[in-house]
Order: C-alpha cells, then sequence, then structure tokens
C-alpha cells in the first residue's frame, strides 16, 4: 500500500514522503511453490475424499481427536470454559453484527415495475443455498469472524451454514472460536482447517451437498484454495494481509494515530499501514510515536517488521491532494481524524470501510463492537468493490412478464437487431410471437 510512480503522476498537488516501505510493493500471495502445494491438494481431496481431508487434518494440522463435527450441545458448552467478560463481550458483538446486517437487509428490496405499457418487470432477492465458512484460528484467532460470515448469512437467510475452523490442540478447536460460531448461528460446525477444509466445503464433503460460496479470512494457502475453487463455487474476496491508513492533519493526537496505525500492523509482518497527513509535523511527530509505543509493545516482533517494511507516511500539500492519494491507495480500513471529517467522507471513493473522528478506530469493528463487517478488499481491491456484507449471500433475481399488447412494442426491434447480428433463430421467437399478436385466432 504504497504510492507507486505510476500513481503519483495521476496526484495534481504535491507530495513528500516522509517515510517509504523497506521492502515495498504488494506482499507477494501467490507463491509459486503455494499455487502447486494447494492444486495438488484439491486434486487429491477430490480424487480420494473424506479420506484425503482427514489425512491432511493429521499431518498439517495435528489433529488425532475421532469425529471431526463438534455437535450443537458441545458447541454450546464452549462458552463454559471462557470467563464471563468474554462471554459478554462475544454476546454483544454477534448482537450487534447481526442488528447491522438487519438494517442492511431491510434496504435490499423486492420491486416490480410497468416498464412500458404491458411490459412487467422486477427484481426479488433469494438467499444463496449452502454457506461454507472459514473462521481462522491462527496465533491470532479472529473471534469477531464468525459473526461477520455466519452471522450475516442467517440473517440474509440463507438455510445451510457450515463452519470449518482449524484446531486448537490435538483433539478440539479454539474455544472462544466455537462459541463465537454457537452465537453466529451455524448449522453444524467441523474442526478442519487449511486446504482440505475448503475443498471439504466445496466438494459436499462435510454436508450432502457443496457449498455455493465460500467465505471468510486465511493464510495464503486458504486464500489460494478459493482462488482456485473460484467458479466452481462463489467466494467472497480474496483478501491479503490486513491494511489500515489514516488522514490527518495538524488537529490530531499523534499518539492515537501511532497506536492505530501499530493496531493494524500487529496482524502480520506483511500488513501495510500508511499515514497521509496535511501536516508535516504531525507526520514527525507520529513517526517519534511509533518508535516509542514499539518499544513495550508485546508484539514489537510483528508489528515492528510490517512497520519498517510496509509502512509508509506520506505529507499531501492540501487535503485536496490528500483525497487523491488515498483514493489511489485504496485501504482496506480508512481512518479520519481531521478538523474537517464530514469533507473527507463526502469525497473519498475507495475504501473498505471508514472511520470517521478520534474516537472511531478500526478496532471497534474487527472486534465486532462497532457492528460493521469486517471481510474486506486488500491490496486495492477496494477501487472496483466493497467488502462482505448481507447482500453478498443474496442473489437479486430479475423477472420479466410481458402481456400480449406489448408484443409489437418488444418483437420489431428484436427482430431488427437480429437480423443485423444474423442470429436467425432469436429472430423467430420475436417473429412467431408478431404472427400470433396479427392473428385473432392465437390470441
Amino acid at each position: 500500500m504504497q504510492l507507486s510512480a505510476r500513481d503519483a503522476a495521476h496526484i495534481r498537488g504535491s507530495v513528500t514522503t516522509l517515510k517509504g516501505p523497506a521492502v515495498g510493493g504488494v506482499p507477494a500471495q501467490r507463491l509459486p511453490e503455494v499455487v502447486a502445494t494447494v492444486s495438488a491438494m484439491l486434486g487429491d481431496v477430490e480424487a480420494n475424499g473424506m479420506d484425503a481431508v482427514v489425512r491432511y487434518a493429521q499431518e498439517l494440522d495435528g489433529w488425532q481427536g475421532g469425529n471431526l463435527e463438534v455437535s450443537r450441545s458441545d458447541l454450546a458448552r464452549t462458552g463454559d470454559s471462557l470467563s464471563p467478560e468474554l462471554r459478554e463481550a462475544l454476546i454483544a458483538g454477534a448482537e450487534r453484527t447481526r442488528l447491522f446486517a438487519v438494517e442492511q437487509r431491510e434496504r435490499l428490496t423486492d420491486f416490480e415495475t410497468e416498464l412500458l405499457p404491458g411490459v412487467f418487470t422486477g427484481q426479488k432477492y433469494v438467499p444463496v443455498g449452502r454457506v461454507g465458512a472459514y473462521l481462522p484460528a491462527g496465533r491470532f484467532p479472529i473471534l469477531a469472524s464468525a459473526f461477520m460470515t455466519v452471522g450475516v448469512a442467517k440473517v440474509a437467510g440463507v438455510r445451510n451454514i457450515t463452519a470449518c475452523t482449524p484446531p486448537a490442540g490435538p483433539g478440539s478447536g479454539n474455544p472462544a472460536v466455537l462459541y463465537a460460531t454457537y452465537l453466529a448461528g451455524a448449522d453444524r460446525t467441523f474442526v478442519l482447517g487449511g486446504v482440505q477444509a475448503m475443498a471439504a466445503m466445496a466438494f459436499g464433503l462435510l454436508d450432502e451437498q457443496p457449498a455455493d460460496i465460500l467465505v471468510g479470512a486465511g493464510n495464503a494457502y486458504v486464500t489460494e484454495a478459493k482462488r482456485q475453487l473460484f467458479g466452481r463455487v462463489g467466494i467472497d474476496l480474496l483478501a491479503g494481509p490486513s491494511e489500515v491508513a489514516v488522514i490527518a492533519d495538524e488537529t490530531a493526537d499523534a499518539e492515537l494515530v501511532a497506536a492505530d496505525l501499530l493496531g493494524q500492523a500487529e496482524h502480520g509482518p506483511q500488513s501495510p499501514a500508511a499515514l497521509v497527513t496535511t501536516s508535516r509535523e504531525l507526520g514527525e511527530a507520529v513517526l517519534r510515536h511509533i518508535d516509542q509505543q514499539l518499544r513495550t509493545l508485546p508484539t514489537r516482533d510483528i508489528a515492528g517488521p510490517a512497520w519498517r517494511d510496509y509502512g509508509t507516511v506520506y505529507v499531501a500539500e492540501d487535503r485536496e491532494t490528500a483525497v487523491q492519494i488515498m483514493d489511489r491507495l485504496a485501504p482496506e480500513h480508512l481512518e479520519i481524524q481531521t478538523a474537517d471529517d464530514s469533507y473527507y467522507h463526502e469525497n473519498l471513493q475507495n475504501y473498505g470501510s471508514i472511520f470517521l473522528g478520534r474516537w472511531s478506530t478500526v478496532a471497534y469493528s474487527d472486534k465486532g463492537s462497532a457492528g460493521t463487517n469486517h471481510v474486506l478488499p486488500t491490496g486495492g481491491g477496494a477501487r472496483s468493490s466493497a467488502g462482505l456484507s448481507v447482500s453478498r449471500f443474496l442473489k437479486p433475481l430479475t423477472f420479466q412478464r410481458v402481456e400480449r399488447d406489448a408484443t409489437p412494442r418488444l418483437a420489431n426491434y428484436v427482430r431488427t437487431i437480429s437480423d443485423f447480428e444474423g442470429m436467425a433463430a432469436h429472430k423467430a421467437t420475436a417473429v412467431l410471437r408478431l404472427d400470433r399478436f396479427n392473428t385473432p385466432t392465437h390470441s
């Protein structure tokens, strides 16, 4: 998440780089060895079914348990081992995410309109049939992922949702991830990770039918599996390392800005963080605070390399230039901490989700506390697409109903266009209806 020479050529105002990335570029997500390994595993699972799935679970995840599936009753009891404070936070996150998804769903409305006299067209929203949700549980188990995937799919009306999460030990999954899955309402839950989980859901090995769409974040192997399975099943998006960007001016709190940048750099050593500021003094102060905070940050072994290798600070000539820079970066998460946040909200176009004002932080969404979805596009994907929402689980299906008297208004044009295209069979479907329209006995 940095400005390339090509990007800079499209920015009209002047830009000064206070800090550039040590490595730079978009982190490689498709290493040849990853692509080859995933391809071989998918082929193996497709050919050998659950035998291959269990073998990979044992070899790669150290699975030594019996049944991969967690029963509904066992899933409900996973919360018993959690502290009351954590249970309360998870329950609140599940409910707030559900409420936001409900508000989104209510604004996606079916309609029918008479487009022309006798020509009725419309649209209705129909949920996909089956969802496969992947819930990561690596070094940092992202507990709210179940709310964003399983829970939102439930609000959309999806009837069959299968969740997979990697084992946290030889015979069980992470209890907090499993409890979040229970709160989100998964129909079936399996302690199964990696490529083998994606393949099992896509090929219908865990349920009587394959998933229609796979959702949820994962490591490079999981992401590559989604890419290779796309077409056979739908996917939400191909997410890379988590990103954060901040637009701040001289009124911002440099310590808060630094903390928020490191908050996302903590996700992994390839997680980019970018500051765009209209104040050089603020930019320099943020750099000092980042150095200070890294000295005592328990996760500095992750956040430090991420900031060193992928962190950037740009000083923009004015707010118009700051907007241009940020729209080129198109970050996953975008914070605005300025004297005129509304200006940026009105003028920015490319971001996954925006956080307005110093009291808003990405972590509120990451953990489910704010209700918005944290499955968002990375690597510049926000220029063309949005993040996961209730609408992704709904198919806007169109319909049309043409009455007899509207036939000439449609058929004559179709006949003319089909003639030009040379598509005789298309022409015939229209001409036959014109003949019947003009012959009373066919009314």
